[in-house]
Order: structure tokens, then C-alpha cells, then sequence
């Protein structure tokens, strides 16, 4: 993207964002993407969206450029959020790229299960957190925000990821306040054995032969080592629930997100294993099992 704002004529503006539209209902995209396209590279405003282009517009990209990436979004089907380079999340707005998974919205749920969890035990907000998996490090930087007194870790096996899990962490001035890790799950954190106060991971979880299923800007866009969990989609949730125990203190949190339908599965894993206890599975809000919580013993 260009260094310095171009202003980009109204009128112009306007027949990019009909032709735009008529792209997007030709390929069964929402409309709405477009509005939150040209709000994220221009100056323009919801309500200058709502009344209708009157005034020229700062762009961050020529009308050329636009029309470029619209393109991308239409045949390419690459998601919008890879476009602008950013995207929404609880109250950040998190830099993204293909390196990273986008994060969503039923994520944001994580923090407030974590925020419950800490209500009956005050104790453990002042402890060590670890984000598995941090990706654009989203978790990490919300755990930062609603536990300030506690020490928040995040690890990735992606350099790339965790490249922009640290653009993030400073571009909102937390930095100092995150460790990053390079390295598969808890396998950079050994000197943390017994002081985890709590593990949040949104892991792979999809099983390898559903892959192709999935939306096309997901399949040929993200990366699939944040996607893809093995046969079954339960591998890297196996490694979590095995090896957990030997981090977490007693009474600490093990909470990840899942796919619908692996719920109980999940559930009776921990089990099954014997150092956990208070096992809930936790549907999202349209009634599907999502999350699993759990304590170490």
C-alpha cells in the first residue's frame, strides 16, 4: 500500500462501488464486505456509506489498486480481512496476513469462559497464562487486557505468525507484557512445568478429509496448520490434554475451542486421563458445542 493518502473523487468512488457491487452479487458476496473494504482503506465514513458518496475521499490505495484487490475478493476468493490487512476483534483491530489464521468471532467467547473461571478462584488471575497456538496472537492480547496482574505467554511453531502475534502486541503497547515462544505447544515452556495458572488454545481441529469442504477462502487462503487436526481432528487436542497436567498448578484452567460434535469426545479425554476435574463441555451462541473447560487436579 502507498506511504501517503490519495484523494480519490467522489464520483469516481462512487461508480467503483456500483461496479463493486455488482461483482459481489454476481459471486454471492455480501454487500456489506464492500462497505467494511472502503472503510478500512479510505477515509470514508458508515454514513457517507448510508447516504450516498458525496465528497471526495483519502484512499491508502489508487482507484486502481482497489479495483485490483476487489478482483482478488471476487475470483480469487481471498478473504477481505487478507485485503485491508487487518481485521476486527473483541476491541482491537488485529493486523492479519495468509500466515495467520483470521480469528472469529466465536473465539471471543474463550475470554469470557476464562473471566467466569477466574471468578471462583481470584487467585489464578495473577498467575502465568499461555496462549497455545497464538496465531496473530488475538487471545494473547485480550488475556493481557482483562488479567493485567498476570504474565501472559504465547507460543506459535509459525515465525511468521508469531512475527505478527508481536506487531500487534506493540502496536497496542503490550509488548513487555507477553513472552513469545517459538515451538509446538508446550514444548518451549518446559521451565514452566507446575506454574500455569491457566492454557487457552484455539488448536486445528478440523479433521485432514474435510479440508476440501470448507469455504473456498478458507481452504485455499488460510493456513492449513492451524486448520487441519489429523484423521480424526482430534491430534494436536490429544498432545494438549496429555501434557498439560505437567504445567498446570492445581485448580488451573484448561480451556480450548472445538469443532461441533467434538464436544463430549474431548470431554471424556480428559477424563479418561485422571488429572482433571469439573469437565464442561460449553455450547456458542446458536447451541452447538464449541468449547470444552476443564481443572487440573
Amino acid at each position: 500500500m502507498s506511504k501517503s493518502l490519495i484523494l480519490i473523487a467522489a464520483t469516481a468512488l462512487s461508480q467503483w462501488r456500483e461496479w463493486a457491487q455488482a461483482q459481489a452479487i454476481a459471486a454471492d458476496i455480501s454487500l456489506g464486505e464492500i462497505n467494511w473494504f472502503l472503510q478500512a482503506l479510505t477515509s470514508i465514513t458508515a454514513l457517507d456509506l448510508k447516504l450516498g458518496i458525496n465528497r471526495d475521499v483519502h484512499s491508502q490505495v489508487s482507484l486502481t489498486e482497489l479495483k485490483n484487490l476487489w478482483q482478488q475478493r471476487v475470483e480469487q476468493r481471498v478473504p477481505v480481512q487478507y485485503l485491508v490487512g487487518k481485521t476486527p476483534w473483541r476491541n482491537f483491530e488485529l493486523i492479519v496476513t495468509p500466515s495467520v489464521l483470521i480469528p472469529r468471532p466465536e473465539t471471543e467467547y474463550l475470554i469470557d469462559l476464562a473471566l467466569e473461571a477466574t471468578d471462583q478462584n481470584p487467585a489464578l488471575a495473577t498467575g502465568h497464562w499461555v496462549d497455545l497456538g497464538t496465531g496473530s496472537g488475538a487471545i494473547a492480547l485480550s488475556l493481557v487486557e482483562q488479567f493485567p496482574n498476570a504474565t501472559i505467554h504465547a507460543v506459535d511453531r509459525s515465525a511468521a505468525a508469531l512475527d505478527i502475534a508481536r506487531k500487534n502486541a506493540k502496536a497496542y503497547g503490550m509488548s513487555d507484557q507477553i513472552q513469545f515462544y517459538q515451538g509446538s505447544w508446550w514444548e518451549p515452556l518446559q521451565e514452566m512445568q507446575g506454574k500455569m495458572s491457566a492454557m487457552l488454545a484455539n488448536p486445528p481441529y478440523i479433521p485432514s478429509d474435510l479440508l476440501p469442504d470448507l469455504q473456498t477462502e478458507v481452504f485455499c487462503h488460510e493456513p492449513h496448520s492451524a486448520l487441519d487436526g489429523g484423521e480424526d481432528g482430534l491430534s494436536d487436542i490429544r498432545i494438549l490434554v496429555s501434557e498439560a497436567p505437567n504445567f498446570l498448578i492445581s485448580g488451573g484452567i484448561w480451556l480450548i475451542e472445538l469443532m461441533k460434535g467434538q464436544g463430549q469426545v474431548v470431554a471424556q479425554l480428559l477424563s479418561q486421563n485422571g488429572n482433571y476435574n469439573n469437565i464442561q463441555v460449553v455450547d456458542d451462541f446458536s447451541g452447538c458445542d464449541r468449547y470444552v473447560l476443564a481443572k487440573r487436579r
